[in-house]
This record gives structure tokens, sequence and C-alpha cells, in this order.
């Protein structure tokens, strides 16, 4: 009897064990999934000079900055010039405001003939006249990064730029595109269902980058959709044989069973 009582109880205990055990993994996975969403909203830049974590605002800075200077055919080092600046004046945030009438991205002040207060909170006007003034700077290809920012902000201590070079040499080879799949962001779900409006994504890249440089620009034009994923609701963006999908954009970019030449937004 007593034998009896003992096989059942290990029995019992076994199955218990056993529920344990799927309760525990199914919790796992849950949580698995559900850690995206806990993190809010974020994206990551990963590239071989390191990685870094940025709000989707400062992504889609980013982003822009970059298509702006291809459009004008500048080379990386006026990204990370751009950036530095970008990142010690507005922590790469269009800001409407700042020291005395600054604002926007690179802090600049319309009483010194940079533009209006609306004009200076668009970005991509913001970067035209920052790099329009950076092209003016003699050697500017060659200069230290932070003595070339200097030259176009005239800032109190030039000195700062310097501290942000890791950062923009990250983010220069991920939003150029020289990185493939360099950047990711993930976000919430919509509590709503959110209608995707790639015509209206494609026209807002459209101004930054130029009507030829958006089948041309390969992994810039990639990581500029998915740093605007949110904002126009798309759901995948597609190229180079991998996915990027918003309801998993905490994985990263996925192999693509069915890979485009050219970048697809869905």
């Amino acid at each position: 009897m007593t034998r009896r009582i003992s096989r059942t109880a290990l029995t019992v205990m076994g199955v218990v064990v056993l529920l344990a055990a799927g309760i525990f993994y199914g919790a796992y996975r849950l949580l698995q999934k559900a850690e995206p969403f806990a993190l809010g909203e974020h994206c990551e830049v990963k590239t071989p000079d390191g990685a870094m974590d940025i709000d989707i605002d400062q992504a889609q800075v980013a982003a822009t900055i970059a298509a702006v200077a291809a459009r004008r055919g500048l080379p990386e080092r006026a990204v990370q010039i751009a950036y530095v600046t970008a990142i010690q004046e507005s922590k790469l945030t269009n800001l409407p405001y700042g020291d005395r009438d600054s604002v926007g991205v690179f802090q600049q002040r319309p009483s010194q003939g940079w533009g209006t207060p609306e004009q200076l909170q668009d970005p991509v006007y913001a970067t035209r006249k920052f790099f329009g003034a950076l092209e003016k700077v003699k050697g500017y290809k060659k200069l230290p990064l932070h003595e070339a920012a200097q030259a176009v902000q005239r800032s109190a201590d030039g000195t700062a730029y310097a501290e942000h070079e890791p950062q923009a040499t990250i983010l220069a080879g991920a939003f150029t595109g020289r990185v493939p799949k360099a950047v990711h962001c993930w976000y919430p779900p919509a509590e709503k269902p959110v209608a995707s409006h790639p015509d209206t994504a494609r026209k807002q890249l459209t101004r930054a980058l130029g009507m030829a440089g958006v089948d041309g620009r390969g992994w810039l034009v990639a990581s500029w959709y998915v740093a605007h994923a949110q904002k126009f609701g798309l759901r995948e963006v597609h190229f180079g044989g991998v996915t990027w999908h918003a309801v998993s954009g905490h994985d990263g970019w996925q192999k693509d069973p069915s890979p485009t030449q050219s970048v697809k937004v869905v």
C-alpha cells in the first residue's frame, strides 16, 4: 500500500514539474515578445564602429540629414560634421526653442539670417542651410570634425563638438547606407488600426533626397523608411533579401522569401 502511494505521489510530482516547466517557458516566451513594447519606442543603430540606441524622432532627423547630404552629392564626412553639430546643439532633436532665438536641429538663429523660425524647424530646410554654409568652409573635408562644425556654427565653445565624433561615425555609416541592415526601430502597436501611407512617405523622402535618388540609394532609403515607419503607418520595408516588420521591429531585419532589387514598402 505504501509503495503504491509512493508511486502515485511520484507521478503527481512529475506532472506538476512538467506543468510548471510549461508555464515557465510560456511566460518566458510572452516576456520575450513583450520586451520591445516594454522598452517603448526606440531605434538601434549598429555598425562595425559600434552600436547606439536613439529615439525614433532622433532617427528621423538622422535619416533626413543623410538624405539631404546625398541629394547634394556630399561625402560621408560632411554627414559626420552635421551629426556632431546636431548632437551637441539639440541632441539630434527638432527643438522649437533654444538660446535666445535659436531653434531647430542645429539651433540656427533667425536673427542671424538663417531663415524664419518656421523654416528652421523644418529639418530638411535647416539641413540644407547647414550644408550650404559648410560647403563654403575652405578645406572642410580635411578639417577635424569639431573645427569644421565650429566654422559653421561659431559657437561659444567649439571643442564640445569633438565629444560626439564616435556617435557621428556610427550614425553616418548607418544612415548613409554604407552599412547594410544597420537601423531598426520598434514601437507598441497603435490602439486603433493605422492606415499605411507609402505614397506620402515617398513624397517626403523625395523632398529630402530628390526624385533621382529615391530609386538608387538602397540602404539609405531603406533606413529612412524604417525611421519613418511609425509616422506613416508603414508595416514592412523590403530590400536586399531581408525585411523589417513593424510588428517585430525589435528583432531587426529578417530573411525575405521574396527578395527585391529595389526598396519596397507596404
